[in-house]
């Protein structure tokens, strides 16, 4: 094997000679030297090889609101990077170039997980992010990769659609600190007919994420046009959250722009996004949000008790900002949900 082809443990041999794999909901059945739904999980030599360790398809230096995560370290960059396919067949995807290639020269730099968390240092980044792709594929990098950081005190995000099986789900988060969860709807018709995946292995992520581990998480829902972004759908996805995560786990509304295999879809208007937004209130979530548009009102944060201006966004900068001391609102003295910095 190559330096960027590494053993994995998640799979098991069938009776009929071929193998699964039993890292996401998907399990790929492989004969010998096929690879996964994936692109970068495949059979060798009798077993399933991560085909892309060590390889990224770029490194880039962003503020950690455009992940989006506005309530974990707000304010600080984050080294962002991804490798290459994707476990789900979003017809809508934003990243198409990078998360649908089936091209090994998409992956252009190399770089060991210790190489990785000394350039995050180098950049004064207080995180990395898995990102571009879905990190769930890219598994034992991840991994390696955050307990790299671990050691130089540099926080791991990942930015993922959950869809993984639960052994490996368990490993996986052990090593974050952080996640966005992207809940692409709240109907398993889309689930199965936009992106080729299922709905309830993603509810069993966030499930999980709120009830056995300390991971910060937020979720994001781009929402397109006569899809998904329909008044009950809505009102379902936003009871269903606060009912099963609570009122303090931030949901970001993102405008769908016509992309990949959906081109003919118009744009997502800014009046549907606030509108979400409002249900989301409505229904007893504190912190929602707006996204992929400029509106500074309902891209900030807010107190929920007193409704003071917490912080104020324009874009990914940050403007006025009144936190005290371990996130409390400067007016009344209440604690906003959160991660920050002391």
């Amino acid at each position: 094997m190559s330096t960027t082809v590494v053993p994995t443990k998640y799979w098991h041999q069938l009776d009929d000679g071929r193998v699964q794999c039993d890292l996401c909901p998907r399990a790929c059945q492989l004969k010998e030297k096929q690879q996964g739904f994936c692109f970068v999980r495949a059979r060798q030599n009798n077993q399933i090889v991560l085909t892309t360790y060590g390889r990224s398809s770029g490194f880039h230096v962003d503020p950690i609101e455009k992940k989006p995560l506005n309530h974990f370290l707000p304010g600080t960059s984050v080294l962002s990077f991804g490798t290459a396919g994707c476990n789900l067949a979003c017809k809508f995807c934003q990243n198409w170039d990078i998360s649908k290639s089936r091209q090994m020269d998409t992956l252009a730099s190399q770089a060991s997980p210790y190489q990785i968390a000394q350039l995050a240092r180098q950049y004064n980044c207080e995180s990395v992010a898995y990102t571009y792709n879905d990190p769930i594929i890219f598994h034992e990098y991840a991994i390696d990769v955050a307990q790299a950081c671990r050691e130089v005190g540099i926080k791991s995000v990942a930015v993922t659609a959950g869809y993984v099986c639960p052994k490996p789900r368990y490993e996986f988060f052990n090593y974050m600190d952080a996640a966005n969860v992207d809940l692409k709807a709240f109907n398993e018709d889309f689930y199965y007919r936009l992106t080729g995946g299922h709905l309830q292995p993603v509810l069993e992520t966030l499930l999980y994420l709120k009830q056995e581990t300390q991971v910060w998480f937020e979720i994001t829902t781009l929402l397109i046009p006569n899809e998904n972004d329909s008044e009950r759908e809505l009102e379902e996805m936003t009871q269903w959250i606060i009912e099963n995560l609570g009122q303090n786990i931030p949901i970001h509304f993102t405008a769908f722009h016509p992309n990949w295999k959906m081109k003919d879809k118009s744009a997502t208007p800014i009046e549907t996004l606030r509108r979400a937004r409002q249900i989301a209130l409505k229904n007893g979530i504190h912190y929602a949000y707006i996204g992929n548009v400029r509106d500074v009102i309902n891209s900030s944060t807010y107190c929920y008790q007193c409704g003071q201006l917490l912080i104020e966004r324009a874009g990914y900068t940050l403007g006025t900002w009144n936190l005290i001391a371990n996130g409390l609102c400067n007016q009344c003295n209440s604690a906003c949900a959160g991660v920050f910095i002391s």
